[in-house]
């Protein structure tokens, strides 16, 4: 549950008066310009592109708030472009895709995509996915308390405003935005024991109970970037049987340099 004034701050972040800008990719015309009408009488203001190189040459413009992904296109992939909007700008990502069996969904979600929807599929549960992305995108922040102060631990740095992730040498490590929002999950919870089912409620939200083997794929990325051995991890230690937990000590500090 959210506190008023956590409410407030969400309110503020997902209904400011500028419209949420909305990045949606898909090759087939037929789809996308009605969908892209729909969406904007929604409240958004969409971009299009028929490709993922369309795609890349529009967000060097700016960044949108969110993207919507089609899946198969000629070219390279929604997956791979999945793969590179989570890892190095952590935008919020939806699946848009025609494949309903669940080894698509779980690749989805192992590699960062926030939800997905199968096509066909009905326009307003669409939005109602959208806006649940962003509200949790947004609840991420609220949650952190003051938005200007960082997390240290282990000598590691996040900024959760900027969602940057920055190392004991002081560089900045990629991370995507399911990672972001796992690693929050962590420092929030230091020295917890957190099992799969709660994490991914945090996580993932929306059917994510029905792929454990998501978190524990999300859990070994974020290893790969912050553990000195992946293979034996020191900071995020396995409790056999219970699930996961933060073996270091959290504190905020000022943002800004380390």
């Amino acid at each position: 549950m959210t506190t008023d004034a956590e409410d407030e701050t969400i309110n503020a972040m997902t209904q400011d008066a500028a419209p949420q800008r909305l990045l949606l990719v898909d090759d087939e015309p037929g789809l996308r310009e009605p969908l892209a009408s729909y969406l904007e009488r929604q409240g958004f203001t969409v971009q299009q592109a028929a490709s993922a190189a369309e795609a890349r040459a529009i967000m060097r413009e700016g960044l949108p708030d969110l993207v919507l992904l089609d899946i198969m296109m000629p070219g390279e992939d929604g997956l791979s472009l999945c793969r590179h909007l989570t890892e190095s700008r952590a935008i919020p990502t939806i699946f848009l895709t025609a494949k309903s069996e669940a080894t698509d969904r779980i690749v989805g979600l192992e590699i960062g995509a926030d939800d997905y929807v199968v096509k066909p599929f009905e326009p307003r549960e669409l939005v109602a996915r959208i806006r649940s992305v962003l509200r949790r995108t947004a609840r991420g922040m609220a949650e952190t308390g003051v938005v200007n102060e960082d997390f240290m631990f282990d000598n590691w740095r996040l900024d959760p405003l900027k969602r940057r992730l920055i190392d004991p040498e002081g560089a900045i490590v990629a991370i995507s935005s399911v990672e972001f929002r796992l690693l929050m999950a962590f420092l929030e919870h230091p020295r917890q024991v957190l099992d799969r089912d709660r994490l991914l409620d945090m996580v993932q939200g929306r059917e994510a109970h029905l792929f454990d083997r998501a978190v524990d794929n999300q859990v070994s990325r974020l290893r790969r970037k912050i553990e000195v051995d992946s293979r034996n991890p020191q900071v995020i230690q396995t409790v056999w049987g219970g699930g996961y937990m933060l073996a270091a000590d959290v504190r905020r500090v000022p943002s800004g340099p380390a």
